[in-house]
């Protein structure tokens, strides 16, 4: 487990630098999180000490939603001045994420169509 939680640590420091380095508009443990998932999509498995040390810090996920629900509590006034902007952020952000979404899958549907097609009547027959 202390081996993955190293790794974990390495590759968000490593986006860090990179975030601040290169002037990049994401925050340094985003970038170390693509990172990561491209280093492991290339390694084609998770390592046993990675996979041990997230399913740890899984087990306990639900208490690092304490401070955002304080925040929330505390700049309550803040955030109901704002109702307006934030609730057409949600409203504009999910139809987005929903075509987007909808947009790829019909894409890869698409493309499977072709293959089983292709394989089915191979050269055009």
């Amino acid at each position: 487990m202390l081996n993955g939680l190293t790794l974990l640590l390495t590759y968000q420091l490593l986006g860090e630098l990179l975030a601040r380095l290169l002037g990049l508009p994401l925050p340094g443990p985003v970038v170390g999180l693509v990172l990561l998932f491209a280093s492991l999509v290339a390694l084609g498995r998770v390592p046993e000490g990675l996979r041990s040390a997230a399913n740890g810090l899984l087990r306990y996920l639900a208490l690092l939603f304490v401070p955002a629900g304080v925040g929330i509590m505390v700049h309550y006034t803040r955030l109901e001045a704002d109702a307006g902007a934030i609730g057409a952020a949600l409203v504009v952000s999910t139809a987005l994420a929903l075509a987007v979404t909808a947009a790829a899958f019909q894409r890869a549907s698409a493309g499977r169509r072709r293959r089983v097609a292709e394989q089915e009547h191979p050269h055009g027959e």
